[in-house]
């Protein structure tokens, strides 16, 4: 449901705009240039425009805090204006401290290329800027800026005259008058075209037109508002005033009509914006959302793929029955299964037949871990993922606060120039039946994080043999080994962050941290230890229900 600019919608606009924000004291301008949406926040209200081309929706809200990443700007609003038949608004603010620049901020509603821009000072400095587009007008960051050109149609200052009027419509068809109005005369757009023409874009007669140029006069001279919000083909409509041609509603201002069109979008389906959530921490929720359903798809496709364990063992149980039929080194032999069919078995050449089978029987043991498994992290998967989707809608409708949600989400990567750091904690934290600080790294990005930077030399270190996982520090400071229970929670946890964790038994190698050593140039993650002695856990999910520390 997109809302369709032309100047007459514009200058009623700026006219409601001015009255309902004079003086009102800006905190920040919020621009978030995916959503394309520009947000001023102001000390008791927000205005919140949705300039993406299918939309162009308008509310004027409640106060909003400024988050983090919101352009903080300590102004009062002095005026809003619209230049004469242009589809611009001009939002001019003073500064509250001496010295400061003068901000201004333009929004420019020029049919698919609608943008924001922050201005500032005399010069007209572009500051910030919604979307940058590339082409014969480009808006840079610390240059100068460049205002749209003008319509230069006739009648944007003093109407014409209706000798001019004849002049350029008389001589045209009645179905050319139109579009030969809406490129020659100010104040006349496709919206309100066949309200202005009337009966003379389907006659030739005199007096139709000359009727015609008194209704194009009231539009000029700027009409006595009657706001109203049209039902048009494509979705409501607000407008200054009634429109021929279609049905329309009476509205108790422009602003108002504006807001139905918001709600009837959304009732329509279109996504809420939770102006109580800044654009970068709802790109994380979404982020870690999707996080989610990638995991829950590759459990589900994991489970789905998994080999029949009764098929294996009865292909073990075949290489060990027709022992003497397989030739030493085949990769593959036909075999007569127990019904007398033929069967063709698939081999590990240097492999022998005994050891054939084994792998068969280790397989089928795998596949029957897994099955009892993978349900369970389904399952928990699903809770995880419902109980992000359940944050997001509850920040999105403004139940839920900011702080709720950072504390809610892992720690977020930032890429700069030496590579990807880490804002938070690079690691969950989980306490040992003893009492015992347990940390477990958050990905591969993040080990080295945890292993050389959050640990003492003395701490033990811990990692799941030949499996990828995460790193794990167990806090300890004194001699000899930790509590055979405390490292056994810290092995099983080491156990439940890798790949093996579908497996029945799990070879947990750990050291102190001070054996722990990175290779030159290895990649993130990839350590040697020394001094390694291990154990054998079976990843349970609930030991880490158990151990995990709120928060």
């Amino acid at each position: 449901m997109a809302i369709r600019f032309d100047s007459v919608l514009v200058r009623g606009l700026a006219r409601e705009l001015d009255e309902a924000l004079a003086g009102a004291r800006l905190r920040a301008i919020r621009l978030d240039g995916e959503a394309r949406d520009v947000a001023l926040l102001f000390r008791d209200r927000t205005l919140l425009w949705r300039l993406r081309p299918d939309r162009g929706h308008l509310r004027l809200s409640g106060p909003v805090s400024p988050e983090s990443t919101d352009l903080r700007a300590r102004a009062r609003m002095r005026s809003v204006s619209a230049p004469p038949d242009e589809r611009v608004l001009r939002f001019e603010l003073r500064p509250e401290r001496a010295g400061q620049r003068s901000i201004e901020i333009v929004v420019e509603l020029l049919g698919t290329r609608r943008n924001a821009i922050v201005i500032e000072g005399p010069d007209a400095v572009i500051r910030h800027v919604l979307v940058r587009r590339e082409g014969s007008r480009t808006l840079v960051v610390g240059r100068p800026y460049e205002r749209p050109r003008p319509t230069n149609r006739e009648g944007a200052g003093e109407p014409t005259t209706l000798e001019r009027w004849r002049e350029a419509l008389g001589p045209a068809r009645p179905a050319e008058r139109a579009s030969l109005m809406t490129r020659r005369f100010a104040w006349t757009s496709p919206l309100n075209a066949a309200t202005i023409l009337g009966a003379s874009a389907s006659t030739a007669d005199g007096s139709a037109l000359a009727a015609a140029y008194e209704r194009w006069r009231r539009f000029a001279l700027g009409p006595d508002d009657e706001p109203v919000v049209v039902e048009a083909a494509d979705g409501p409509q607000p407008y200054p005033v009634p429109l021929i041609g279609a049905g329309w509603r009476p509205a108790a201002s422009l602003l108002a009509a504006f807001e139905a069109c918001a709600d009837a979008a959304e009732a329509g389906g279109e996504a809420p914006v939770g102006l109580a959530l800044g654009p970068a921490l709802r790109r994380r929720l979404d982020e870690e959302l999707e996080s989610h359903e990638r995991r829950l798809a590759r459990l589900r496709d994991e489970l789905g793929t998994l080999e029949d364990p009764v098929e294996l063992r009865a292909v073990g149980d075949l290489i060990l029955a027709r022992f003497g039929q397989i030739p030493a080194g085949a990769s593959e032999v036909d075999l007569a299964d127990f019904t007398g069919a033929p069967r063709t078995i698939e081999l590990a050449p240097e492999l022998r037949p005994h050891e054939n089978a084994d792998r068969y029987y280790a397989r089928a043991g795998r596949a029957e871990r897994a099955r009892a498994r993978l349900p369970e992290l389904i399952a928990r998967a699903e809770r995880a993922r419902d109980r992000i989707a359940t944050l997001r809608e509850g920040a999105l409708e403004g139940a839920v606060d900011p702080d709720t949600v950072r504390a809610a989400l892992p720690a977020r990567i930032r890429e700069g120039r030496r590579g990807a750091r880490v804002e938070g904690l690079p690691y969950r934290v989980f306490r040992s039946s003893g009492g015992l600080e347990i940390r477990v790294g958050r990905g591969a990005r993040f080990n080295d994080e945890l292993t050389f930077r959050h640990s003492s030399p003395e701490d033990v270190w811990l990692h799941a043999r030949h499996a990828a996982g995460a790193h794990v520090v167990l806090r300890w400071t004194e001699e000899g080994a930790p509590p055979g229970r405390d490292l056994a929670e810290a092995a099983t946890l080491a156990a439940l962050h890798s790949k093996a964790r579908t497996s029945g038994s799990v070879p947990v190698d750990w050291t102190r941290r001070k054996h722990v050593r990175k290779p030159r140039g290895a990649g993130p993650g990839t350590v040697v230890p020394d001094r390694v002695r291990t154990v054998f856990v079976r990843p349970d999910p609930s030991v880490a229900e158990a151990l995990a520390v709120p928060g």
